[in-house]
């Protein structure tokens, strides 16, 4: 099974100061991971993460240059790379899958041809750059689409609607993977992991349109998707479609509290609300104890259950002055203005506040 790791702002971290230490010893963190067995690493890319004015929109700033660098030095270390394509200026997830804003005013046909054309783009710098993705997710997260509104999934009684337009857009940023790295495997990634009716619905279409991929990915965190049972029974389930399988998405936290900046505890997505999960917290609880449990049966049950790979998602996002997950333009961007501009993902590292190394961090292997 590959072990995989997603640090797309690692190199933003490094740019404001970030140190990882084991005990008190300082470590090169991707060093270590290789250590454990950890051999693959997954990179957003976003197609401009900057506002009309220039304003960068943080969360590593993932455009094409993050990519190549932050790439090179996985390859030099000796990871495979999964690249993950957003298609959107910023965050892609169930809830917002925005346009980009060079493209906000194209029809379908237009925007059919944007994700071509943008897909073969950044590949061919890839290939240029020697830094060629072994793994290529089309679109991130798109259990309700791409690219809103063209791509939307709509609801309705029975099936959901729009899949023509889904699948066209689809399509397209399939073929241009193939041609430009036709060796890439290709990974069509979901989150809602724990819901056999939508995985069985989306991928039923993927298989009548004729989509051309190799790997179904899937999200995990316990606090949104249930017990790690139902969603290894929705993955068995997936066999059918003949695909390999992934977790290209999972994480826990080892606490609720919150992190200090400029004196002042500062708010987090995973809250002592939010990460209690009743049965499940009982066992795991929010601690470096219960992390380390967690990230150890659930890569366990993942090997009983033949998943291709785990990435375990911003494990080396460590909080700090000028780290977030969005700036104001960004939350403008997203429409999702007046929130936090601090990291509020910092509890869910393998890390903690300080950069000191978790006991997850050395369970994180097989």
């Amino acid at each position: 099974m590959i072990l995989g790791i997603d640090v797309s702002t690692y190199l933003e971290e490094l740019e404001h100061g970030a140190k990882y230490y084991d005990g008190e010893r300082e470590i090169d963190p991707l060093d270590a991971f290789l250590k454990n067995g950890v051999n693959s690493m997954r990179i957003r890319v976003w197609n401009d993460p900057y506002s009309e004015e220039g304003e960068p929109y943080l969360a590593g700033n993932c455009g094409i240059d993050n990519y190549v660098k932050l790439a090179r030095l996985a390859k030099d270390k000796g990871y495979s790379i999964m690249l993950d394509f957003h298609y959107s200026d910023f965050w892609a997830d169930p809830g917002k899958q925005m346009i980009p804003k060079a493209w906000r005013d194209y029809g379908i046909d237009e925007m059919v041809g944007a994700v071509y054309t943008f897909t073969r783009e950044i590949l061919t710098t890839a290939v240029r750059e020697g830094v060629a993705p072994e793994y290529i997710q089309v679109g991130n997260e798109i259990t309700n689409g791409m690219l809103w509104p063209i791509g939307r999934l709509t609801e309705g009684e029975g099936e959901r609607g729009n899949y023509e337009n889904l699948t066209r857009l689809i399509d397209a940023g399939c073929r241009a993977c193939r041609e430009v790295v036709p060796s890439a495997k290709l990974i069509l990634h979901l989150e809602r992991s724990n819901d056999k009716a939508v995985y069985r619905e989306f991928f039923t279409k993927m298989a009548e349109a004729g989509i051309d991929y190799d790997i179904i990915g899937a999200s995990y965190y316990p606090y949104w998707h249930g017990t790690p049972e139902e969603l290894f029974e929705n993955l068995d389930e997936c066999r059918l479609f003949g695909k390999e399988l992934m977790v290209v998405e999972l994480g826990y936290g080892f606490t609720t509290r919150g992190y200090m900046l400029g004196g002042e505890e500062r708010r987090l997505v995973i809250d002592p609300e939010r990460a209690y999960v009743p049965g499940f917290t009982e066992k795991y609880p929010v601690s470096p104890e219960g992390q380390e449990a967690f990230v150890t049966d659930f890569l366990n049950k993942a090997c009983e259950h033949g998943i291709g790979g785990v990435y375990y998602w911003e494990p080396l996002w460590l909080p700090g002055e000028g780290i977030c997950w969005a700036s104001e333009a960004g939350q403008a961007y997203i429409h999702e203005e007046g929130k936090s501009t601090t990291n509020e993902w910092a509890n869910q590292c393998l890390f903690d506040y300080e950069g000191k190394k978790l006991p997850a961090f050395d369970a994180y292997k097989l």
